[in-house]
């Protein structure tokens, strides 16, 4: 008798394993980050950045640790602050996905190209640029 108990708790946790996996095909990656590009808030978006990232503020390029990309990014921040950040094209390939979008900081209106990789279920911002229109 004790392992029929058992029985509809393993069916419990599989449904909810079931939805969750359904929620996560569904799961835009650019929402949160751009939510905060929005806010120019620099540490939470640097969680979503790879160990290492191609980054390009301004035309200066270069490839940065987390940690160096989330100085340069609060840099910019702290130059042009961020007042809306809305996305105007997506599109994904495999494991790869591509957003294009307008930051409005500053008084000024820049591009916004962001690439992001997915590994083991886990998206990371592969490479960031944030150019001037």
């Amino acid at each position: 008798m004790r392992n029929f108990k058992k029985i509809p708790v393993i069916l419990v946790f599989s449904a909810i394993c079931a939805v969750m996996s359904a929620q996560n095909s569904g799961y835009d990656v650019f929402t949160p980050i751009g939510k905060y590009l929005s806010q120019g808030n620099s540490e939470a978006l640097s969680a979503w950045f790879a160990d290492n990232i191609d980054i390009t503020i301004l035309s200066r390029e270069s490839t940065a640790s987390r940690s160096q990309a989330r100085q340069i990014v609060k840099a910019f921040f702290d130059n042009y602050s961020p007042r809306n950040f809305t996305i105007s094209h997506t599109a994904d390939q495999k494991r790869m996905k591509y957003a294009l979008g307008v930051l409005t900081a500053g008084g000024e209106r820049f591009t916004v190209t962001i690439f992001v990789n997915c590994k083991n279920d886990n998206y990371r911002i592969q490479q960031l640029k944030i150019q001037r229109i």
